[in-house]
């Protein structure tokens, strides 16, 4: 026997859930509950976790619990009941542990990373340096003289130096955005290049050089300069491999998000599929509408509700077979919610109902407040100048007047999770700074926005989990589907190859469309 333990957090503001509706349910679980649910013996224990509530935005709404069940208790409440869709238990618990201890390791694979990079880029910019510098100082006296030419490719190794230097602090020398679970093979392939060819020319320049002492110093610098040059060649080479390959578009992937089916096509070109996810993950924060668990409790409380009327008794007892009767039992109960389509439309159409409403009742509001708003400006210019008022205090002194209206409307939007009252202050002072209008104002609000309008602790996910049947160093093909999973969701994604096209041309001849127009001379009268 399981006993559920019900938290309810109140806060002055936005309230996750009702009073009024949790205290019902609670007390009518009370009446019929059994006295072995005290044993803890005998119940099985879960672990719900849930998210910190928002900042506060009004008062408190405990005292609404005492209140009686009026007409409109719809709108002014919000009851959620069903799973919590922050519940994990003991073994996720102990994979989130593992998964922090794991992330230790990525860090320092990105930073040992990043130091040979670091140390190989050093050594080719030192390189070409030393083979000019060597013979200088170790048999300078046996040198050839350097003449003009010689000093002119001084000149030559030190621009080049620096174009280098420019070109691979903009191309590798840049933040990284993702921690890829591979490595980049291209970049990987770019590394052993240049090491390769670093460790040839030192081979080269020891035995044929500092072995024998060569004493042509001209033909030592011009040395360096193929190096330079080679150098500029490869980077060259990285600037098409990293850069300009992946610009075609190629592929056409569909990303399905798994909770509510919301979809989107991007176009893609030669990409790995770790690369592909990443790409994929950055366009979901910036098209993607907010992932809120709050739209999905309805459907799965309904579905709940209808499976647990559904009751099957045995009344012969345990040891007779009482399937047939069981079975009729069933399909009776059945038939009785054919009817279960009803109650959804008219659920549907009366919460659209009290979303108008409530939508009118915050429009009225806010254009209420604007206009108090221009009357304030009007008196503040009549001012003296140190006694104007900043947007800041002129958001909190039109603020009350708009919040009930509006935290009743995100309260049956199901968005007041993602907006606090700092929240809305910020941007009621941002619109009142910029001299926007109550439509400006409202959009945040009316519409659901992308994921990267709100706060970021409330929707970035610090984790994602690619899953591919291959390898992810691979490249896109066509068919091949891959997920990228999160805490709460996932995200399905569906590559498709870009079909050839053929297109071919037709010639009209411009004669063609010449015509003679013929008028009878006869007329009538």
């Amino acid at each position: 026997m399981s006993v559920a333990m019900d938290t309810e957090s109140t806060y002055s503001g936005y309230s996750h859930y009702s009073g009024h509706s949790k205290k019902a349910h609670r007390q009518g679980r009370d009446r019929h509950k059994s006295p072995r649910s005290k044993d803890g013996s005998r119940s099985e224990k879960s672990v719900t976790i849930q998210t910190p509530p928002a900042e506060p935005l009004l008062g408190n709404d405990a005292s609404r619990a005492e209140e009686g069940q009026d007409d409109n208790w719809g709108e002014t409440t919000t009851a959620i009941t069903g799973t919590s869709e922050h519940s994990i238990s003991q073994e996720d618990i102990a994979r989130i542990s593992k998964d922090l201890e794991d992330s230790v390791g990525l860090d320092c694979k990105r930073y040992l990373g990043l130091t040979v990079a670091a140390v190989l880029g050093l050594l080719v910019f030192l390189t070409p340096i030393a083979f000019i510098l060597l013979p200088q100082i170790l048999w300078r006296d046996d040198l050839e003289p350097c003449g003009t030419v010689c000093e002119g490719l001084f000149i030559s190794v030190a621009f080049k130096l620096l174009i280098l230097l420019i070109g691979t602090w903009a191309l590798f020398f840049r933040q990284p955005k993702a921690d890829l679970p591979r490595v980049f093979v291209f970049r990987a392939l770019l590394l052993v290049l240049i090491f390769l060819f670093v460790f040839s020319y030192w081979l080269f320049y020891g035995v044929r050089i500092l072995d024998s002492k060569d004493t042509n110093y001209q033909g030592i610098v011009q040395y360096a300069v193929s190096l330079v040059d080679a150098l500029l060649f490869i980077h060259y080479l990285a600037i098409v491999l990293l850069e300009l390959r992946q610009l075609q578009p190629m592929f056409t992937v569909k990303v399905v998000r798994s909770t509510d089916g919301e979809s989107r096509y991007y176009s893609l070109g030669h990409l790995s599929i770790q690369r592909a996810a990443l790409v994929v993950l950055e366009n979901y924060y910036r098209d993607f509408t907010v992932y809120n668990p709050a739209l999905l409790t309805a459907s799965k409380s309904r579905a709940a509700k209808h499976m647990a009327g559904l009751k099957v008794y045995n009344v012969d007892g345990p040891g007779n077979n009482a399937s047939g009767q069981s079975r009729a039992m069933i399909a009776a109960a059945a038939r009785r919610r054919d009817s279960s389509h009803n109650e959804l439309y008219y659920e549907e159409a009366d919460h659209e109902r009290r979303v108008k409403k409530r939508r009118a009742r915050l429009v009225v509001a806010v254009e209420e407040a604007f206009t108090h708003i221009k009357r304030l400006q009007a008196e503040e210019q009549q001012k003296a100048p140190g006694e104007m008022m900043d947007p800041r205090e002129a958001a909190q002194a039109i603020f009350p007047s708009m919040a009930r209206a509006l935290q009743k409307y995100l309260r049956t939007t199901r968005q007041q999770q993602y907006h606090s009252m700092e929240s809305i202050l910020q941007h009621l002072s941002f619109c009142i700074t910029n001299n926007m209008t109550p439509k400006a104002f409202l959009e945040r609000y009316l519409n659901p926005g992308p994921t990267l309008q709100y706060d970021r602790d409330r929707w970035f996910s610090k984790q994602w989990t690619l899953v591919s049947e291959e390898a992810v160093t691979s490249g896109l093909q066509d068919g091949i589907v891959f997920v990228l999973k999160c805490l709460d969701f996932s995200l399905v994604v569906n590559v498709k190859k870009i079909p050839f096209i053929k297109l071919s041309e037709e010639f009209i001849d411009p004669k063609s469309h010449k015509f003679v127009l013929r008028l009878q001379s006869e007329t009538s009268v």
